[in-house]
């Protein structure tokens, strides 16, 4: 099991604990968990519908590959925190992290 803490975008923060042997990803779970997040290309990092923002991710979670870059760029409101939560497995690495939603 890992648990990590997702802030919506009203700043209302919600600890979730998922279990880590389902082969979900971020996106999956917080859809699952109830938050509006599109995900209108359904995980293939294409959409940029499931922009989340987390502090420090390239020490924990690694830095995000070509295709994810590639979204990110396109969002005018991407920083160094922004992820697609597509392209985030539930792991271990997410244990005690603060996710921000970003898009509705």
């Amino acid at each position: 099991m890992v648990k990590f803490t997702v802030e919506n975008l009203a700043g209302k923060q919600e600890e979730i604990e998922l279990p880590t042997d389902m082969n979900l990803n971020l996106m999956e779970a917080l859809k699952a968990s109830d938050y509006d997040i599109q995900a209108t290309c359904g995980g293939m990092a294409l959409c940029a519908t499931c922009h989340v923002a987390i502090d420090n991710h390239e020490e924990v979670i690694g830095e995000p590959q070509d295709a994810e870059m590639d979204m990110l760029d396109t969002l005018p409101d991407a920083d160094f925190s922004s992820r697609l939560a597509c392209q985030i497995p539930i792991d271990d690495k997410l244990e005690g992290l603060l996710i921000h939603l970003k898009t509705v």
